[in-house]
Parts: structure tokens; sequence; C-alpha cells
């Protein structure tokens, strides 16, 4: 018999406790089917080119084969085309950033709420990306601010920046910060549709993949400082 239908996920984390209550919380949503679990990032890899999972949740800290190497590996690979959902701790911020970087398409909390993971794995299997703004807002304060210190202007604003409007700018100030589409909305009054249509300008002129994109060029080209300004 075939398996039916749904959001196809793949669990890879070292503790078995841990994947028992991410499969239980997530098989409780009708339409999301745990197809596989995995121990670490190299059996991760072989069960993604074989079970062809559309979200992989994967762990950040594993032994042998850890989810940062894990994850660059299964975003280079053309015969996998599963989103990579992070899940992880506050408590290596870099590991965050670097997995940005790596190509994950979403961040959680390990402390989240069922409802968050459920939420998260049906962003990723939509083709969205997903950061958490508390998320955002502890990686941009330790990697762009690092022990509190003032930061410096940049010396030139990137020559793309400058073709982004005064909305689409504000836009992108927003997004930046992991804000959804209905938060901008809300803070800008702006209809969400509207929004929505800004955002994709913003990420064609920017060259950007996707909103975790956008918070890695925020960071590179530090044009977002802690509490979310773009720089002028």
């Amino acid at each position: 018999m075939s398996e039916p239908a749904g959001i196809r996920v793949l669990l890879v984390d070292d503790q078995a406790l841990v994947r028992a209550g991410f499969r239980i919380i997530l098989q409780s949503e009708p339409g999301i089917l745990v197809v596989g679990e995995a121990v670490d990032g190299a059996a991760a890899l072989v069960l993604a080119r074989t079970l062809q999972p559309d979200v992989i949740c994967m762990d950040v800290q594993m032994p042998g084969v850890d989810g940062l190497t894990a994850t660059q590996s299964i975003v280079d690979d053309p015969s996998i085309h599963a989103a990579v959902l992070m899940l992880t701790t506050f408590d290596r911020e870099d590991y965050l950033f670097s997995a940005l970087q790596h190509g994950a398409s979403g961040f959680i909390l390990k402390n989240s709420t069922p409802e968050a993971l459920i939420e998260a794995v049906q962003v990723l299997a939509r083709g969205d990306a997903l950061l958490a703004p508390d998320v955002t807002r502890r990686v941009i304060e330790r990697c762009v601010n690092p022990g509190g210190a003032s930061v410096s202007p940049v010396a030139a604003v990137p020559s793309e920046l400058q073709e982004l409007t005064e909305r689409e700018s504000e836009v992108f100030a927003l997004l930046a910060q992991g804000l959804a589409n209905a938060e901008i909305a809300a803070q800008l009054f702006l209809g969400e549709a509207t929004v929505k249509s800004h955002v994709s300008k913003v990420l064609m002129k920017l060259g950007l993949r996707d909103r975790i994109q956008a918070v890695v060029y925020a960071y590179e080209h530090r044009v977002i400082v802690p509490g979310g300004a773009l720089e002028a």
C-alpha cells in the first residue's frame, strides 16, 4: 500500500526521546507524516535521498556529522528537495547564523509549543522561510553587536540597497527582524497583499532567495542594528 499523501518529515536528532516527542506532536496533525528518523547528519543525508521528505527537522549539535554540515550537504545535493528546519536553543547564536549561511530555511527553539513546531513545518512545506522574531533579534544582537558596543555606520551603502524605495526600505528593515507579512502590515498600516508585493520586490532587487537570506544580508552588510533600525 502507498503512504497517505501529506507533508513528509524526516527527524534528525541524536536523542531518541526528543525524536519520539517530535513524532507524536507532528503526527497528531492531519496532513503531516513522519517518514523517517536519523541519529546524525550522515544518516540524515542518506535518508533524505531515499525517503525524499518535504521538511527535515534538524538538530544542530550531534556527534559525528553535525546539523550544520548536514544542512550544507543537503542544500548542495540536487537530488534532495527538502527544506531544513533547525531545532535548537539560544546557547549558540553563532551556530544559528552559520546555519543561515549554510542554507537552512527556518529555525525554531526546542522549548517552543507543539503548535509552533507544527506551524513551522507547514510554513516550510509551502516553500516559505521562517525565522521567529525572537530568534532573529538574538542573532542580530550577538553577531552584529557583540558585547553591547555601538555599531559604526557602514562606509558606503551597497548599490542595490540604493535601488529600494523609501517604503521598500521600511519593509526590509522589518523583514530583516523576522516579522511576518501580517506584522509588517500592522506596523506600517498597509494591507498584507501590499506588503507581500513589497517583500517580493525587495528580495528581487537585492538578489535574495528568501526571508532567511534577507537576515543574512542585513547582518553581512551591517544595514541593521539591534532594535531593528536600517542604517543610512
